[in-house]
């Protein structure tokens, strides 16, 4: 069955940690794991949910509520006060108990580390919203699905055929090439997505005096952490080993052949339902700026070297933010 692990990594030298790797989470599946009545108990739960997941999305964490609850052999001590609907007061000791019973039973559902870990499920068009009760979106489906087809699901693979419903998601609301540009920048890291169709994230603007309008400092909290590793990966234009499966991807996630997309076009393309806050006639005046005259110049042998630098700028803040910053699971969305 499967069962969560917390913490763990130093066996891994590409991962490195101040904090002995709090809020790392990770699930194992092993078939030898539990008793037989603890993987019958985990079975019903996950046939519950799966039967059920289109009308309560939530899946109320109960795999993780089983193996923790039963690890630290919970049992509900504090009796649970009963309350009657015109009561018109509640005394202090009927307010107490209470207080102290939830106490005890969210305590016992922490994990070490101190968080309380949760799962997310797709919808039933086959898409993934950003979050349990979103509706789905091309970002959140098409990286659900990528995952899905990396893990080992094969193009028609999962219960109920997943991945094709999935990829005919994508496919219907126009493919890939109409991700967010978080989504487009994940596709590019992994050789799905040519980074010449992303819209300018210069690392040049890290080491801007914080007077400059456009300077990352001032931006939302969310957006700077999520700037600050796109425009890294922008800069070194990362790309990832280009595998057979690599190539099988490309040529299921967009609707015409992959070699004959027109990458500079669809710089500006998003779904309209990632298309949160549509882009003005300035602000695309500014992106084409940037990606007409401002990138071929910082690419440009004479100015290498301010790109080199700006990079290195942007990696230093991401060590800086790790090692000073204990968990941005709460920002991020873990």
């Amino acid at each position: 069955m499967w069962k969560i692990k917390f913490g763990g990594g130093e066996e891994d030298p590409c991962l490195f940690s101040t904090n002995n790797f709090l809020g790392r989470q990770i699930w194992e599946y092993d078939a030898d794991a539990g008793s037989p009545e603890e993987r019958d108990e985990v079975e019903k739960a996950r046939q519950h949910f799966y039967q059920n997941r289109f009308n309560l999305k939530a899946c109320s964490d109960l795999l993780w509520r089983f193996q923790l609850l039963g690890k630290k052999k919970f049992k509900q001590s504090i009796p649970q006060e009963k309350v009657e609907d015109d009561d018109k007061k509640i005394s202090y000791k009927t307010a107490d108990a209470t207080m102290r019973r939830v106490i005890n039973f969210w305590s016992a559902l922490q994990s070490p580390h101190g968080h309380w870990p949760a799962l997310n499920a797709g919808n039933e068009d086959g898409g993934w919203g950003l979050h349990i009760e979103g509706p789905s979106m091309m970002m959140c489906t098409v990286l659900n699905y990528l995952a899905m087809r990396i893990l080992g699901e094969g193009p028609d693979g999962g219960l109920n055929n997943a991945c094709s419903r999935a990829r005919k998601w994508i496919l219907d609301h126009g493919g890939a090439m109409y991700s967010g540009s978080w989504g487009k920048t994940w596709m590019a890291i992994l050789g799905l997505y040519d980074w010449e169709g992303s819209n300018p994230m210069p690392p040049e603007l890290w080491f801007h005096q914080t007077l400059v309008p456009l300077h990352p400092s001032k931006m939302f909290c969310y957006c700077r952490l999520t700037f600050m590793p796109m425009s890294y990966f922008y800069g070194k234009r990362f790309v990832g080993p280009i595998t057979p499966l690599i190539q099988q991807l490309r040529e299921e996630i967009y609707s015409q052949p992959y070699n004959q997309i027109k990458w500079p076009r669809v710089r500006h393309f998003c779904a309209k339902e990632d298309n949160y806050y549509p882009h003005g006639r300035l602000q695309r005046l500014m992106w084409d700026g940037f990606y007409y005259v401002a990138e071929p110049l910082l690419n440009s042998r004479f100015f290498r070297r301010i790109r080199e630098y700006a990079v290195q700028k942007a990696i230093d803040y991401i060590h800086y933010e790790d090692e000073n910053t204990i968990d941005d699971a709460c920002l991020l969305g873990g």
